[in-house]
């Protein structure tokens, strides 16, 4: 099976990337949210890195009616 990239619906905070990426790799999304505030306390680089991730990356359920 393909593993696939999505913004997730459930572990949802904001736009549901952090939760999506937490998914792909099998761990808490909790942890991705706490690397990305680090990562945006340290130069800013998370948000803008955020913001991307938000507009590329698909729904979960944009990708579930592609298969």
């Amino acid at each position: 099976m393909k593993k696939v990239l999505y913004k997730t619906d459930k572990n949802k905070k904001l736009c549901g990337v952090c939760g999506g990426i937490g998914e792909y790799f099998n761990i808490d999304p909790t942890l991705v949210r706490l690397l990305w505030i680090v990562f945006s306390c340290a130069g800013g680089s998370g948000v803008l890195a955020y913001i991307i991730a938000a507009i590329v990356m698909p729904e979960k359920s944009e990708v579930i009616k592609r298969k």
